[in-house]
C-alpha cells in the first residue's frame, strides 16, 4: 500500500496582478500544497523474510492450532494401562519454569483433582515429550506438572460426562488455572476440541502398584534421545563452578563442567543435561535467557 504524507508549504501571497482571475490564484495555491506531499511506500516483507520469521525457533509454526487435516476416529488407539518402569527421564525433581518451582510426585496413587483442561496440537506434533517420546496429536496422551511419567489418568468432562483414559508422558501446562494439557485426540474424544478449555475431573489409575523409579547413570539417559545445552566457556575453573551451581539451582537440571584445551588455553565449558524432550529443552532455554547468562546453545555430548 502506498501512503501519502503531506505538509503545508508556506506560500507568499502577493497582490494579484491585474488581469489575474480569482480562479487562477486558487489553482496556484492548490499546486503549491500538492508540492509538499511526498508519496512513500512502506517496506514490504518478502516471501523469504516471512519464511524466516515463521520458522525461527524450535517450531515451524508460532501459534498452536488444530490439525490441518481432519482427524480420523478409526486411527485413535485407546490407552490400555500397563505396569511401566519409570526412569529419570521427565521425572527430575524439583524443576523450575518461569520462576515457579514444581515437584514430581513420588506416586500417583490416590491422586484426584478438578479443574480446567486445555489441549495442544500441531505446533508440537512430531516433537519430543519430556520423557523422549514423540508427541502425536492424533493419539491420546497428556501433559501434567507433577504426576510421575509415565502414569495413567481417567479424565472426565464435567460438562458432558464423557470420559477418556490418558497416558501422561509430558510436562505442562504451566498456567495456574489449568490442571492438565491433553493431546488434540484426547480433547476430541472428550468433546471440547473446538474449544480452548473444559472443566474436567482427574483420577489416577494405578496398575499393579506404583512402578519403581529405575536408578540410571547419565550415560543411559543420554542415549534416550536427550539434549545438552552449553551455557558458557570460562578460562577459570572457579568461575565455571559458580555458573554451574547457579544454572543447576535455577533450572533443576544436572549441570557439569567439561574441560577442553583450545590451542594453549584451557577452557571449562558449563553444560546442562541430559534434557529429555523438546518442551523441556525450550523451558530450560527460556529460563536461562531471562538471566544475564546469554543464550545457551545445543551441543553433542557423550557422557
Amino acid at each position: 500500500m502506498i501512503g501519502v504524507s503531506c505538509f503545508l508549504t508556506p506560500v507568499l501571497i502577493m497582490e494579484r496582478p491585474p488581469g489575474f482571475s480569482r480562479h487562477y490564484v486558487l489553482l496556484l495555491l492548490a499546486a503549491a500544497a500538492l508540492a509538499g506531499c511526498v508519496s512513500s511506500t512502506p517496506p514490504s516483507t518478502s516471501d523469504s523474510d516471512a519464511d524466516a520469521s515463521q520458522s525461527s525457533g524450535r517450531y515451524s509454526i508460532v501459534q498452536d492450532r488444530a490439525p490441518s487435516r481432519p482427524l480420523n476416529p478409526d486411527e485413535i488407539q485407546e490407552v490400555v494401562p500397563v505396569p511401566e518402569t519409570r526412569t529419570l527421564a521427565g521425572n527430575y525433581s524439583p524443576y523450575v519454569v518461569n520462576g515457579s518451582t514444581y515437584t514430581v510426585m513420588d506416586s500417583e496413587e490416590g491422586y484426584e483433582e478438578t479443574g480446567l483442561a486445555s489441549w495442544y496440537g500441531e505446533k508440537f506434533h512430531g516433537h519430543r515429550t519430556s520423557n523422549g517420546e514423540i508427541y502425536d496429536m492424533y493419539q491420546i496422551s497428556a501433559a501434567h506438572r507433577s504426576l510421575p511419567i509415565p502414569s495413567y489418568v481417567r479424565v472426565t468432562n464435567l460438562d458432558n460426562r464423557r470420559s477418556v483414559l490418558v497416558r501422561v508422558n509430558d510436562r505442562g501446562p504451566f498456567h495456574s488455572e489449568r490442571v492438565i494439557d491433553l493431546s488434540y485426540a484426547a480433547a476430541w474424544k472428550l468433546g471440547f476440541a473446538d474449544q480452548g478449555t473444559a472443566r474436567v475431573h482427574l483420577e489416577a489409575v494405578v496398575t499393579g502398584g506404583p512402578a519403581p523409579k529405575e536408578q540410571e547413570n547419565r550415560a543411559t539417559l543420554a542415549d534416550a534421545a536427550s539434549h545438552f545445552l552449553q551455557v558458557g566457556a570460562f578460562s577459570q575453573r572457579s568461575s565455571a563452578e559458580r555458573v554451574r551451581q547457579r544454572v543447576q539451582d535455577m533450572t533443576g537440571t544436572p549441570a557439569f563442567i567439561r574441560p577442553v584445551v583450545s590451542g594453549t588455553t584451557r577452557l571449562y565449558r558449563v553444560r546442562l543435561g541430559p534434557i529429555p524432550g523438546d518442551r523441556e529443552l525450550d523451558r530450560i532455554s527460556s529460563t536461562l535467557q531471562d538471566t544475564d547468562l546469554g543464550r545457551p546453545h545445543l551441543v553433542e555430548e557423550s557422557r
